[in-house]
């Protein structure tokens, strides 16, 4: 995370068990996989900024295990459960988001549900443009919509969600040329309105995702085929996260979808 932004700690050790079987977070590491082989086919090297845990950095590396990986974290306990998923030859740093010491040293970056939580978010995405060689270019994901905020965002310590527009903005501002925008958890976005309108997650941000193992099956097949319509081209137009592809100018780019 960054120093302007918040996260409650305890949430790592809580997160590691669920991360690895839940319908949300592989259902959003399907998308991120897609878009990083879609956009950056010949990427080599990957920086990955308020990794946590790892899950979706060691996703990365199954997949990728030929690139140069590094994962940055605010926060020991989220480095010391990465370091649990990690091999040695995955580099892993305590870094504010903040104060990104990097200049184009990596094809890719990728914030996973980082910058909501951040309130100098503009500062995070620059030092990100940095990183980036030109050509390269970043991964975001965020929480989208305003009216769905709930005491679940405030659990989970996040400053907003955001608008399509506002992501689109944030990045163009940082320097970034927007590629591709969707929406996801789409399909399941009236069962995500119902469960915060019933208060689930209110007090536990791990309450909405730790359902029973049947539940569980049934939503990831659900994003499953969502997944299969934003690699068919589609730009979902709402759903509970965004998802954005942009790229840092200096190579021939596909046309912008948002």
């Amino acid at each position: 995370m960054g120093a302007s932004g918040g996260y409650d700690a305890r949430h790592f050790a809580r997160l590691f068990g669920l991360e690895d079987r839940s319908f949300w977070f592989r259902g959003r590491g399907d998308l991120i996989t897609w878009a990083l082989d879609r956009y950056f086919p010949d990427a080599r090297s990957h920086l990955e900024i308020g990794c946590g845990n790892g899950y979706m950095l060691n996703r990365t590396r199954r997949v990728h295990p030929d690139w140069r990986l590094v994962g940055t974290e605010l926060y020991d306990e989220g480095l010391d459960k990465a370091r649990l998923r990690m091999p040695e030859g995955v580099e892993l740093r305590r870094l504010d988001a903040t104060r990104l010491p990097y200049d184009e040293e990596f094809d890719t970056a990728g914030a996973y549900d980082v910058i909501e939580h951040i309130d100098l978010a503009g500062v995070v995405l620059d030092g990100l443009y940095r990183a980036v060689r030109p050509g390269g270019g970043l991964i975001v994901t965020v929480p989208q919509h305003r009216w769905l905020w709930s005491e679940a965002d405030v659990a989970a310590h996040h400053v907003k969600r955001y608008t399509r527009g506002e992501l689109y903005g944030e990045l163009t501002a940082a320097g970034f040329r927007v590629e591709h925008v969707t929406s996801f958890v789409s399909l399941l976005l009236p069962a995500m309105v119902a469960s915060r309108l019933a208060g689930r997650g209110a007090g536990n941000v791990e309450d909405e995702l730790g359902m029973p193992a049947p539940l569980n099956a049934m939503a990831y097949a659900v994003m499953r085929a969502e997944a299969a319509l934003v690699r068919a081209g589609l730009s979902l137009p709402a759903g509970g996260s965004l998802l954005a592809v942009a790229r840092k100018p200096g190579a021939s780019s596909r046309s912008t979808s948002w």
